[in-house]
């Protein structure tokens, strides 16, 4: 009878690391309105201190932008596709300040390297390095939570919680 009374409410929760080091905020801040107004999908986004980032999960690599290298997608173990766009209005360099270290159908491992990028030339040119996370397809699951407002340290600070 009290059988399921005392399971967790957090029963199948999955997480989502940070991606790099800096200070997590809500999509809606985003300076642009095609993640600010959710056109892509939901998300979180970080303001970084680094200009390193990294997979938030175990995954697979299922897109790089090969000629601006600032973007990688990464399906997820149970099949989220996530979006991992670096700077605003970035894709005008072409690559220039960017390096790849990741390839199509690759398999990752939460906190691999994937994308290093060049801060000062963004800063020179003066374009925002805000790194987006997107969930392009939630796949019928549902976000529990976002750490919105919180300073996020790479591969260890849980970014968004969903099941």
């Amino acid at each position: 009878m009290f059988k399921n009374l005392f399971k967790s409410s957090n029963r199948n929760k999955k997480v989502l690391y940070a991606f790099t080091n800096g200070t997590s905020i809500d999509l809606a801040a985003v300076k642009d309105e095609v993640f600010s107004q959710k056109m892509m999908g939901e998300g979180i986004a970080i303001t970084p201190t680094d200009n390193k980032v990294y997979s938030p999960c175990d995954g697979k690599i299922i897109i790089v932008m090969k000629d601006s290298k600032h973007a990688v997608g990464i399906e997820t173990e149970d099949g989220v596709e996530i979006l991992i766009h670096v700077g605003i209005d970035t894709v005008s360099l072409k690559g220039e300040g960017f390096n790849i270290h990741c390839e199509e159908g690759q398999k990752v491992k939460k906190g691999e390297l994937l994308i290093s990028f060049d801060k000062k030339l963004l800063n020179d040119k003066e374009l925002d390095d805000t790194i987006m996370l997107i969930l392009a397809n939630q796949n019928n699951h549902e976000i529990l939570n976002f750490h919105v407002d919180k300073n996020m340290v790479a591969k260890d600070s849980i970014l968004l919680e969903y099941r």
